[in-house]
């Protein structure tokens, strides 16, 4: 049983991205404390694998495939949820793309414009949907997976690094807006994490070799390292918590 301090039972967090990496991490770990979890990705079979392992703990789960750059999938993942458990208490924005590595000045208007769709916007939109339902209740959990990206620059990963400093601000507003409703909002910035969205990173090894030097803690992030600083922001431990970006990345970017 969790502590009082971290037990979610009884809510409902629907996580997107979470058939993989580290959205399925924190679905798997929400479950565990507790919360009924929506398991969500482009890809509905993805998602059904997910949701079987995590009822198969005995723990509660449904799977609602939504590919977040289509407003009127991101507008069924809501209807959906609220459709089988009647409510929505937290909100995990994990799915993100990155189509495109090089430099800005090779970037097409296509790629930036998927970049900030779905790594921007329907954050922005999901928020918008969910809100209400928060606000009727007087409580609420948002929570935007951002990047040490946000605030980094780099030579090949320039629009991905513009578009998860938008959604770490886009957390400070909406926290700004929305506290008064008794909803918190907050942002998470990963370091270099294994997971296959970032596979062209750490399977690397230079690059991988000078993350492990440069970190403190002489590692890269596994996916569960992520799960807990999101369990921490759900749960009551951060009753007090709202508004922050908080850097999870084994101490990488303390220095260069």
């Amino acid at each position: 049983m969790a502590h009082p301090l971290f037990d979610l039972s009884g809510q409902v967090a629907l996580i997107t991205g979470s058939s993989r990496g580290i959205g399925k991490a924190i679905a798997e770990e929400m479950a565990a404390v507790g919360a009924k979890v929506v398991i969500s990705s482009r890809k509905q079979e993805a998602c059904d694998v997910v949701r079987g392992e995590i009822r198969g703990r005995g723990r509660e789960a449904i799977s609602i495939a939504c590919n977040i750059g289509r407003k009127e999938e991101v507008e069924a993942l809501v209807k959906g949820t609220l459709d089988q458990w009647g409510r929505i208490d937290i909100v995990v924005c994990n799915a993100a793309v990155n189509p495109f590595y090089g430099s800005l000045t090779k970037l097409d208007d296509e790629s930036w414009d998927k970049i900030m769709t779905c790594n921007v916007k329907s954050s922005w939109w999901l928020t918008k949907l969910v809100a209400p339902h928060m606000v009727a209740r007087g409580s609420g959990n948002i929570i935007l997976i951002s990047s040490i990206g946000a605030f980094r620059a780099t030579s090949v990963l320039g629009a991905y690094g513009i578009s998860k400093a938008a959604e770490s601000q886009l957390a400070r507003n909406l926290a700004l807006e929305l506290g008064p409703k008794g909803i918190r909002v907050n942002a998470i910035a990963p370091g270099l994490v294994k997971t296959d969205f970032a596979k062209a990173l750490w399977s690397n090894p230079a690059i991988l070799q000078n993350v492990e030097q440069r970190a403190p803690l002489r590692r890269i992030g596994q996916p569960v390292d992520i799960a807990g600083v999101a369990v921490f922001l759900a749960s009551a431990a951060a009753s007090f918590v709202t508004g922050q970006l908080i850097v999870a990345d084994g101490g990488s970017t303390l220095s260069e």
